[in-house]
């Protein structure tokens, strides 16, 4: 075989090389593309629980889309009476990265315990809302804390972290406090903020807020009797690691606008 045959050999063989590299890089690039939970006009992939209320009932219509938004919009409340609420993706998710934006609206029911001021959250790992009790008035799950200033020049963080019905590891020992405060600044009310979740199933644990890691914990998993009342026994094993969960919206008597929800999923 002469020297040019031989070149051209080992040119289609590489050509052929590149090509399959390039399908397996592209491949890969799909299976892990950003997904968007919101289509922005209706709440089609949403399920809402209320306390008190059976799952599916969207209590006195609560979330609502607005201007691009799902909105926690408490127009048709007189008074709030405890009905916590919040609106879960139709699926579970295990490892993922999901990013979101919020910003507070001047709606606030003052008959809400205090702390609900300018809070709101998002929950993840959370229980199927399914199996959540009619009168059950918290899901277990474990939250990214969602808060901005109450009072000027107040330090308030927001990307804390929340743990209803749930524990945390932090610093090699399980959390002794039910909220950890993040790092980050505080943030007006009325702002634009996006908000950011690193998941690794029951491992590790990490929230941004506007590109900047703030916290970050571990093991995730189920104890505690923080908030949580009325629940089904056989579904709080404390102890036991969530390496997956739904994620939810949060609404306890403080308007809030979500848009922009968007989750990339783990291999992992």
């Amino acid at each position: 075989m002469n020297l040019t045959k031989i070149i051209s050999f080992l040119l289609i063989g590489l050509t052929l090389f590149n090509c399959k590299n390039n399908t397996v890089k592209n491949t890969k690039t799909e299976k892990n593309e950003w997904i968007s939970l919101f289509n922005g006009i209706n709440l089609e992939g949403w399920v809402p629980k209320f306390y008190k209320e059976e799952t599916g009932v969207n209590y006195l219509n609560t979330f609502q889309v607005s201007n691009g938004a799902i909105q926690v919009n408490y127009d048709e409340y007189s008074t709030f009476d405890e009905r916590y609420g919040h609106l879960f993706y139709k699926t579970s998710f295990s490892s993922y990265h999901l990013k979101f934006k919020y910003q507070f609206t001047d709606q606030w029911m003052e008959d809400a315990p205090h702390f609900t001021y300018r809070n709101s959250g998002i929950m993840f790992h959370t229980q199927d809302p399914k199996t959540i009790l009619k009168d059950q008035n918290w899901p277990i799950s474990v939250e990214y804390q969602i808060l901005a200033e109450a009072k000027e020049n107040e330090p308030r963080p927001t990307g804390n972290m929340c743990s209803p019905g749930t524990d945390v590891v932090i610093n090699n020992k399980i959390s002794d406090a039910h909220c950890v405060r993040s790092s980050s600044p505080t943030y007006k009310w009325d702002e634009w903020i996006e908000g950011e979740l690193i998941v690794y199933k029951d491992s590790l644990v990490q929230h941004f807020v506007n590109g900047t890691k703030v916290l970050e914990y571990s093991k995730p998993q189920i104890g505690g009797n923080i908030l949580i009342r009325d629940f089904d026994p056989s579904i709080k094993i404390d102890g036991k690691l969530l390496n997956k969960g739904y994620i939810g919206l949060q609404a306890e008597g403080q308007g809030i606008n979500f848009k922009d929800i968007l989750i990339k999923v783990f291999d992992y």
